[in-house]
């Protein structure tokens, strides 16, 4: 057996969310179909993450094995497979991968990007979270700065989740305005369930004065959900990047 990695966009609407689920239609469901009807042998994939619901992905990336050694170089696959997938899904790349790398143990980071929405658009309301009224930015960039200094986001986890750990390494957390849309880059190793929402809703929060840096540096040390702000809506979410050592593709 060959591994790939499979790297796709899609937008995650229509589906609940990337991971198999019984009687649900999933992003992960229909790409397996996909491979499995073009390749003619069944092909399970297994993703970088779990998405929620409505949650989108510019990036993601999945590896599967194969009985089929060269398809790395096949010219027509990705041509054939984003004919046969729905218009919201795209195969952008497949790549020959070492027989032990793994799309989500393999990742060295993970970066998010958060779409905010200053002025109501009718092409983007379920790609953004329209806002409005004033939000101070430097005060939201003076929260975020707070997160690489920290490790433990049981605040900004989804209760009941089963994780085996809260600990994650924030590299970079930061707001930036582009146009009518303001967004929020974040790149860490991991991300716990609802984290990114979670933080996305509570920093939003002291954009509008309701909280303070100086509180918000309060909720990431208390370590309880119950303070943190309002989870943001799943549609403003997209999973923009998952960085791999390169040492794994052949």
């Amino acid at each position: 057996m060959t591994r790939y990695f499979i790297f796709i966009s899609f937008k995650g609407t229509s589906y609940h969310g990337w991971q198999l689920q019984p009687r649900s239609l999933t992003v992960q469901k229909v790409l397996d179909e996909a491979l499995s009807l073009i390749l003619s042998e069944k092909i399970c994939t297994t993703g970088a993450g779990r998405t929620d619901a409505g949650v989108h992905a510019s990036f993601f990336s999945a590896h599967f094995d194969s009985t089929f050694a060269d398809l790395d170089s096949r010219k027509n696959l990705i041509f054939k497979l984003n004919r046969f997938l729905p218009e919201d899904i795209s195969v952008n790349r497949i790549r020959k991968v070492a027989p032990d790398a793994n799309a989500r143990y393999s990742a060295i980071s993970r970066t998010y990007k958060y779409f905010i929405s200053r002025s109501k658009n009718p092409f983007t309301f379920d790609s953004s979270w329209f806002i409005h009224g004033p939000l101070d930015v430097d005060k939201m960039n003076r929260a975020s700065a707070l997160l690489p200094g920290y490790s433990d986001f049981t605040s900004f986890s989804r209760l009941h989740s089963g994780n085996k750990t809260n600990i994650c390494k924030v590299f970079s957390a930061v707001w930036e305005t582009e146009g009518d849309n303001l967004i929020f880059t974040i790149r860490a190793d991991r991300f716990l369930r609802n984290m990114v929402r979670a933080l996305t809703g509570t920093i939003i929060d002291v954009g509008k004065g309701k909280t303070s840096p100086e509180e918000f540096e309060r909720i990431i040390r208390a370590k309880d959900r119950g303070m943190a702000g309002m989870s943001a809506p799943a549609r403003g979410l997209f999973l923009a990047d998952v960085e791999y050592p390169e040492e794994i593709f052949v």
